[in-house]
């Protein structure tokens, strides 16, 4: 349609496979809205892979012209390729960014990385577990805006719920995205931000303090600054922009005896999970069905372009109906 001529881009993968039912639904209601879609997702399912990649193994990558009817896509409506690869999250946004999308459709260049809907939360210490978060988090690496969602059941009932929050993220980080992401590949190493850590030099006086909305907008369209959203099936329709809250999995291994001879199974699988209460944590945003949406630094804490923690924490005093104000397009 000539709507989506003038739009970006968008990138999509996930951690749970090209045929889950929360990516469907994703592309199926971006498309729906008009939006020009490409989509280089694993072939099959890798919860929990983090940010593994494979090294020195061929990888295949097939086209997916099927999933365009099986998913009732119209290329007409607004242009969708489907790609999947035999590789991990993060292969995917590695292959599609190093080269892989040059090479698919050669005049592809995305505006903004999408990441699920993951089935299951990705809350607190997912954040080192999550294939879905680890395929954002590397498409930040290489200088891309990103997005990664989660819908907090592991039954599909209300799914819809979550995918309706993510088409509006995404929707609002597209007005304030150039059309194409200008550092991807990050060519020009840049170092002279306002927003990065002065760590370990202490007490200096931060270039952002002038424009605190403006160094966080910079910093999600340098890749610096991940979302992180997280929808409950009881969404109540109000968003709370959170940080990483704290939970703890218990009695998550279940033990099974052997016989004399052979090895005893430990299986890790559900647990219970305990949550103790923070202030702006993600878990208690959606105790309280809302939508959790957490600006999250893209780079480890040591790293020197990790993000200046007080701009961080501005983030979560600077918000009016749960939103960012950086992101906040009025």
């Amino acid at each position: 349609g000539r709507m989506s001529e003038n739009r970006g881009r968008l990138l999509l993968t996930n951690d749970d496979g090209i045929e889950a039912e929360g990516f469907r639904l994703l592309v199926q209601a971006l498309h729906r809205e008009g939006h020009n879609i490409v989509v280089l997702a694993p072939s099959e399912n890798h919860s929990a892979a983090g940010m593994r990649i494979n090294l020195m193994k061929p990888m295949g990558l097939r086209e997916r012209s099927d999933l365009v009817d099986a998913w009732s896509l119209n290329p007409e409506h607004a242009p969708v390729h489907l790609f999947e690869l035999d590789g991990t999250p993060c292969d995917t946004v590695i292959v599609a960014m190093d080269g892989g999308l040059e090479h698919l459709v050669p005049s592809l260049k995305p505006q903004l990385v999408v990441s699920g809907v993951n089935l299951g939360p990705n809350l607190s210490q997912d954040w080192y577990h999550s294939g879905t978060m680890g395929a954002a988090r590397e498409a930040g690496l290489y200088g891309m805006p990103a997005i990664a969602s989660s819908f907090t059941s592991f039954d599909p009932e209300g799914m819809a719920r979550s995918i309706e929050a993510t088409v509006i993220l995404v929707e609002r980080a597209m007005k304030v995205l150039p059309k194409v992401a200008a550092n991807a590949g990050r060519p020009h190493d840049a170092m002279d931000t306002n927003y990065f850590t002065s760590w370990p030099t202490p007490g200096n006086d931060e270039g952002w303090v002038q424009d605190p909305n403006n160094a966080l907008l910079t910093a999600f369209r340098n890749g610096d600054l991940m979302l992180n959203l997280n929808v409950p099936p009881t969404w109540n329709g109000k968003w709370a922009c959170t940080r990483l809250g704290v939970r703890w999995y218990r009695n998550a291994v279940r033990f099974e005896g052997a016989g004399d001879d052979e090895v005893a199974t430990f299986t890790i699988g559900a647990a219970s999970v305990d949550h103790s209460e923070v202030l702006y944590g993600d878990c208690d945003a959606v105790e309280e069905d809302k939508a959790s949406l957490s600006c999250l630094a893209v780079w480890p804490q040591s790293h020197p372009f990790a993000m200046d923690e007080d701009l961080l924490a501005s983030v979560l005093m600077n918000s009016a109906d749960g939103w960012p104000h950086w992101l906040n397009p009025n």
